[in-house]
This record gives C-alpha cells, sequence and structure tokens, in this order.
C-alpha cells in the first residue's frame, strides 16, 4: 500500500520526478512531512544500485536506495525502491533517471525493503537499560532475513548480537531483542542492561535478505550529571571558598566564579585554583577549585557555576561571606602585639641570663679558697 509521505520524501531527493510507491508503508511519514514547519532539515540520497541477474538488464526495472534523515536525530530510514513496468512504450524518460514517465509524470516504483529508527542518537546513564530502536519490513517475497548488530569505538569493532537461522545469539552480556516482536513485527530493537562506559559508541543495526541489504546507525552516548558542593574552608582572614565537582562524564565541564556585593551587579571573580581531572573506579570524573575571597566592608556574594554537556542550563551555587569584624580585628592586633612583646621580654631575659653567667666565670664571689681543688686542701691540712 502506497503512502503519500513518502512520494513527498522522494519529491525532496529527486527534484520534479514524483514517485508512486506500493507494497512497503513507511511508519512516522508524518515526522518527514511537517519537518520543514518545525524549522528541522530532511536530508536524503538516492543511489543507483547493480542487481545480479536478469532484472538488472530489464529496461523496465532499475533498483534505488534511498537515505533520509531528519536533523534533531528524530528519524533515519534506509529503502531499497524498484521502479514497475507499466509505463506507455515511448514514454518520455526522466532528464536526471533516465526512466519512463506516466502520463502523470510519475515514476512508479515500491519499496521492495526498508530500515528504520526512531532514534538514531541516544543519550543514557551508567546502570541504565537504554533499548536502541531499530525496525524493518520488506516485501513478502524477499526471503529469510539475518540481522547483526555491531559496535564501533575509537577505531575498534565487535559483534554485540547476531540472529541467524531463527536462532539468536548474545555476543554481549545481556543483550537481549524480543525474538516474537522480531518475527511478526519487525522490531530489532537491542537492549542493553546495566550500562557502563564500556559500552558507549556507535551501533550498526544491520539487516540482509537474499537480495538485499540495509542499515542504520545509532549513537549511544553516556552522560552523568556533576553533583556540585560549596564550602567555607577557612573562615580567618582571608577567607576561603571550595567547590567541588564529582560524578560527570565525559570530561568536559566549565567552572567559574562570581561575586556581587551590595547595590553591585554580579561580577567575575579572578584569582581560582583549579585541581586536575580525576577519574573513579566507575569511570566518572572529579574537581575541585578554591578560591580566597576580600568580602569587603560590607560583605559579600560569591558563586559557583558549573557548565557540563549534560546540563541545560549551569548549576549555581552562592555563599555570603561577611565582612570582617572590627572587635576581631582589634583583638587579633592586640594578641599579635602581645606576642611580638613576649618574645622580646624572653629574649632579654635570656641575654641577661648569658651574660651574667660568663662574668662569674672570671670573678669568683666566694673566698679565694673555695676555688681550690679538693686534694689540696687537704694537703693543706695536714
Amino acid at each position: 500500500m502506497g503512502t503519500p509521505g513518502l512520494r513527498a520524501l522522494l519529491l525532496l531527493c529527486w527534484a520534479g520526478a514524483t514517485w508512486a510507491v506500493d507494497q512497503v508503508q513507511l511508519p512516522h511519514a508524518e515526522v518527514l512531512l511537517h519537518a520543514a514547519c518545525q524549522g528541522k532539515v530532511v536530508t536524503c540520497e538516492l543511489t543507483p544500485l547493480n542487481q545480479a541477474g536478469e532484472e538488472a538488464t530489464s529496461p523496465e526495472a532499475a533498483y534505488f536506495i534511498s537515505t533520509i534523515q531528519v536533523s534533531g536525530g528524530e528519524f533515519s530510514v534506509s529503502m531499497v525502491i524498484k521502479t514497475l513496468g507499466g509505463t506507455e512504450k515511448g514514454a518520455p524518460l526522466h532528464p536526471k533517471l533516465n526512466l519512463p514517465l506516466t502520463p502523470q509524470g510519475t515514476v512508479l516504483a515500491s519499496v521492495v525493503f526498508q530500515v528504520m529508527t526512531q532514534a538514531p542518537s541516544v543519550q543514557s546513564s551508567l546502570g541504565a537499560s537504554p533499548s536502541l530502536l531499530c525496525s524493518f519490513s520488506m516485501a513478502p517475497d524477499s526471503g529469510p532475513f539475518q540481522l547483526e548488530w555491531r559496535r564501533q569505538h575509537q577505531g575498534q569493532g565487535q559483534r554485540v548480537y547476531a540472529w541467524t537461522e531463527g536462532q539468536g545469539q548474545a555476543l554481549r552480556e545481556g543483550a537481549r531483542l524480543e525474538s516474537r516482536e522480531l518475527l511478526e513485527a519487525g522490531n530489532a530493537s537491542l537492549t542493553l542492561p546495566g550500562l557502563t562506559l564500556r559500552d558507549e559508541g556507535t551501533y550498526i543495526c544491520q539487516i540482509s535478505t537474499p537480495q538485499h541489504q540495509a542499515q542504520q546507525i545509532i549513537h549511544l552516548s553516556i552522560l552523568e550529571t556533576p553533583k556540585v558542593r560549596l564550602n567555607l574552608v577557612n573562615e580567618d582572614q582571608p577567607p576561603t571558598l571550595f567547590c567541588t565537582i564529582s560524578g560527570y562524564y565525559p570530561l568536559d565541564v566549565a567552572v567559574t566564579w562570581s561575586r556581587e556585593e551590595p547595590g553591585c551587579d554580579p561580577a567575575p571573580a579572578s584569582g581560582a585554583y583549579f585541581s586536575s581531572h580525576r577519574q573513579g573506579s566507575v569511570g566518572t570524573y572529579s574537581l575541585s577549585s578554591s578560591l580566597r575571597v576580600e568580602p569587603g566592608p560590607k560583605g559579600a556574594t560569591f558563586r559557583c557555576h558549573v557548565s557540563h554537556i549534560s546540563l541545560t542550563e549551569p548549576i549555581i551555587l552562592e555563599i555570603w561571606v561577611g565582612p570582617p569584624e572590627k572587635g576581631a580585628s582589634i583583638g587579633f592586633f592586640i594578641a599579635t602585639f602581645l606576642f611580638l612583646l613576649g618574645l622580646l621580654f624572653l629574649g632579654l631575659r635570656r641575654k641577661g641570663r648569658s651574660r651574667a653567667s660568663h662574668s662569674v666565670s672570671r670573678h669568683p664571689s666566694g673566698p679565694q679558697e673555695s676555688w681550690i681543688p679538693e686534694h689540696e686542701v687537704m694537703t693543706k691540712a695536714t
């Protein structure tokens, strides 16, 4: 059964060629029809396919593969299209496709095979169980099919799941799909329970039949929102603020400081120190920043701003730092003065003792005999 949405869709691929399609429906065609009204961009590619056999040389049949995507990661479909006969001999040819046109100016065709996804881009968190959406449909005479899920990341690839001859095999622990929905509704969506950082990457859902092969690419990214704490860790003068950011992924995070005095607009605060990124056992990152502050005579509000790809808007924490107390300042100076005075007194006392000891050693204060050794005194007594 033809779909008007597909006709409009293929008109975007080749201006001036309207396609009358049959056999395989295109689900969610309304996404394509309303894309322009929603300010989204539809990209479309149409490429001839070389088919083996007699049909490939027949002037009445030609195969094309069409790939259509909607910006924003909402929809993507790959279709194998076969042109149909039925046009009159001597009919005008399309200038680009070199195919005969009907009296209505259309190219008769049928979609014999298609693979699609409603979510070409998926974002999830650690420990979650996301589903990578993939479905397909094909003409009744397409024959048996095979399914393969592969993952590509940082130049390396691996098989995740395979279905062939009615049997499924999970090559990633826990990976699963619903076999009944696969066979009855063409639902090839893959579920990945207990997500870890090793699961991040680009997934390829590939469906093959004896005649055709098509695939969809789905990007799976992991996002972890940062947790932020702001503390006053040193209340002495000058006070020190400590902003701790933890548990975020991926690595990129931006941290800035600002201050706002009463009656004034917020302004950037300079002089902050930053630690290096630290990666925890589960793969998330942490970072800390410190700022020595001078609140001024009226005090000030200080803010720590944290931006990350997982946040729709920055996290902002604030803390009020009051002005230095006058009594505390006077007490501080008095204590410092007394401390220095005590040091001076102790120094002078030690110096006086040192001089007195030196004087006694040169001029003994008792009778001269008291300085005679004991054996000499005893000799005189004899």
